[in-house]
């Protein structure tokens, strides 16, 4: 009994990690300290094709080619109601 509890533990380890790692290898990072940017925070691009978050940004003298917001996973996906007003 116990071989078998540990085959299982050893299965779902197995796919926790492989679900991280798929995660992980959409995701974007910093260029410099390899951090996830969280959802609303501002990344910066640079000429060079980098991508540096606002920490990092601070550290380096080169001023960015352009930034934007780190949009979450719904963003797109979600709908918006309009107002509908009937004509008078």
């Amino acid at each position: 009994m116990g071989a078998a509890v540990r085959a299982m533990e050893d299965l779902e380890l197995a796919l926790l990690r492989r679900g991280v790692e798929e995660f992980s290898a959409d995701c974007e990072r910093c260029g410099r300290c390899h951090r996830r940017p969280l959802i609303g925070e501002r990344v910066y691009s640079y000429r060079s094709g980098a991508l540096l978050c606002a920490l990092c940004k601070a550290k380096l003298p080169e001023a960015p080619s352009g930034s934007r917001l780190v949009r979450g996973p719904e963003f797109g996906h979600t709908l918006r109601i309009a107002a509908q007003r009937a004509a008078a």
